[in-house]
């Protein structure tokens, strides 16, 4: 990040700061996550799981907790989501399993289902038990694109079903998202690296950092020389504001969460007094929220339409106002404001919705700030894969239900293929499924050679 008089480090104490960045939820001790289970109705067809990406078996883990089995519960949860773990922290549960809870419609609080995940997974990890084992070898090797939520989950499953795997991560530690891309206070403790080794720990998975698709290989040449590719390719782009981002004082809200999730000593990173973000997603609640947490005394997020069409749920602008945030809706940033090379404020038009389109009604806002953090979506680096090779869909990769790709013995799945929820979660059931399909089609080549 810059280093501008109004942007700089050790704004608050290391205790402020140890304070800030502690554990956003309070875990469940067995006692309250024992009370917490006896409320589940174990519904028959229950809707939670349903509305759960990867269709955790909810009412029998629930029920295994409330029996005091949780290492049972967590078996439950990670035969359907490996990270489980890590999706018990981060999944926006309070629009999906909970949102569906029996309880939630007929007493406004549902089962805190999130949190019980969270209760077993971190009671098996606390063992340092493997639940899973590689299987039988069956002599086929399989390449997975980035080290990500959906390319660890595939590979996983690949392994478990006795494939030889060799991940390919262009940064320096796998992880993807969870490990760069997520609010320091929602993932302690190194949980991130934790769960990575838990899932390599299965055996048969060699990763390989630093090697990016495009730069160090290319997709020609992992079909020559692997049975099958997955892309779990994430999106490696940044939307730009177009008003001269490179002006000191405007960053990447991506890239500075990725250097705070990197960063051992909190004091040492700046952050301005006054701060903007643009954007409407989790991004700009994530890297808002942690500005105020960094010392920022004013931090304002402006979003271009109004607080329902935003992205981030509504639990989450609540945890960034809670921090002091202030939202505003319905403006369109305008221009940059400058004072000596360097930020001094934006300026945005206010604007109104018709008929679906954005249209300024011709007044305006200007906000004083040093610092502004984009946080107006990525994009998919489709030039990554070479020219032509795979059907793309809206700037995306284009898959079928089986999560294959156009072109033969290549499989994708994540936030890169077109259609994608955005979610961890979601990028996990991709993962699984593609893993499913890859070793149907690998068996049914391997029974045609016999």
């Amino acid at each position: 990040m810059s280093a501008l008089p109004d942007i700089r480090s050790g704004r608050l104490t290391p205790e402020e700061l140890a304070e800030n960045f502690a554990d956003l939820h309070h875990p469940l001790d067995r006692f309250e996550a024992r009370v917490a289970a006896e409320r589940c109705l174990f519904c028959y067809e229950a809707p939670c799981v349903t509305a759960c990406p990867t269709s955790i078996d909810i009412p029998l883990f629930v029920r295994q907790i409330a029996t005091g089995n949780p290492l049972g519960a967590a078996r439950t949860i990670l035969d359907s989501n490996i990270m489980g773990g890590m999706c018990a922290r981060v999944c926006p549960t309070e629009t999906l399993c909970e949102e569906a809870c029996v309880r939630e419609a007929a007493e406004g609080k549902p089962v805190e289902i999130g949190l019980l995940q969270r209760f077993a997974t971190d009671s098996l990890f606390a063992t340092g038990r493997q639940l899973f084992r590689r299987g039988a070898p069956t002599g086929r090797h399989v390449a997975v694109v980035g080290a990500g939520p959906a390319g660890l989950a595939c590979a996983h499953r690949l392994a478990v079903l006795g494939h030889e795997v060799t991940v390919y991560e262009a940064r320096d530690k796998a992880g993807g998202l969870n490990e760069y891309g997520i609010a320091a206070y929602k993932a302690t403790g190194g949980f991130a690296a934790a769960e990575v080794d838990y899932i390599l720990g299965v055996g048969g998975i060699t990763v390989e950092t630093g090697k990016r698709l495009g730069r160090d290989f290319t997709l020609a040449e992992l079909t020559d020389r692997f049975d099958a590719v997955f892309l779990g390719l994430g999106l490696g782009g940044v939307n730009a504001l177009g008003l001269g981002d490179d002006l000191a004082g405007v960053e990447d809200a991506v890239a500075t969460i990725a250097e705070l999730r990197q960063t051992e000593d909190l004091a040492t990173l700046p952050i301005g007094r006054r701060v903007v973000v643009i954007g409407g997603g989790m991004t700009a609640i994530d890297i808002a929220s942690q500005a105020k947490r960094l010392g920022a005394e004013e931090v304002t997020i402006v979003y271009r339409r109004g607080p329902e069409q935003m992205n981030a749920s509504d639990y989450e602008q609540m945890v960034a106002q809670t921090d002091g945030v202030l939202i505003r809706h319905w403006l369109r940033p305008a221009r940059l404001m400058a004072t000596d090379g360097r930020l001094a404020g934006i300026a945005f038009d206010y604007v109104e919705d018709r008929d679906g389109r954005l249209v300024g009604t011709g007044e305006s806002l200007e906000i004083a700030c040093d610092q502004l953090f984009r946080a107006i979506g990525q994009t998919f680096l489709a030039g990554d894969l070479g020219a032509g090779l795979i059907a793309m869909e809206g700037g995306r990769i284009k898959v079928d239900a089986e999560r294959r790709t156009s072109l033969g013995a290549v499989w994708a799945g994540g936030d890169c293929v077109a259609g994608g929820e955005d979610l961890t979660v979601a990028a996990v059931e991709d993962g699984k499924q593609a893993a499913i399909s890859i070793d149907r089609a690998l068996r049914a080549g391997m029974a045609r050679v016999a």
